[in-house]
């Protein structure tokens, strides 16, 4: 009888010893997850932060001023502008036709605007 009991007391403190050590192994985990998840919350906001920033940054009117007041950029003269489409099909210029005409048949993008010399559109 005396042998039982001394093997029921160690199974009790074995069981005892895993239960305080399951315990401690639980809180240090919950400090852990309480750590990752206020860790989460801070690079939330600091994305909402970047995102706040990227959209400050991209807009039009701040981009431009930059452009003029660093770089010296300014928008060209409207009518100076030359714009270039391409040709889709390019129909068979007749032996008369006009050199435009046959530089679509070329295959040249078509050039309209006031310098439509042949020369390559670029705002002047």
């Amino acid at each position: 009888m005396t042998r039982l009991n001394f093997v029921l007391l160690a199974a009790v403190l074995l069981c005892a010893l895993a239960t305080v050590t399951s315990t401690h192994r639980a809180r240090l985990l919950f400090a852990d997850l309480e750590n990752e998840q206020s860790r989460q919350k801070q690079i939330e906001v600091e994305w909402r932060q970047l995102q706040l920033e990227q959209s400050t940054w991209a807009k039009h009117a701040l981009v431009e001023g930059i452009a003029e007041r660093q770089l010296g950029m300014h928008a060209p003269d409207p009518r100076r502008l030359v714009f270039v489409s391409p040709v889709t099909s390019a129909p068979v210029a007749a032996a008369g036709a006009p050199a435009s005409a046959s530089a679509s048949a070329n295959g040249a993008p078509a050039v309209s605007g006031p310098a439509s010399s042949g020369a390559p559109a670029v705002a002047q």
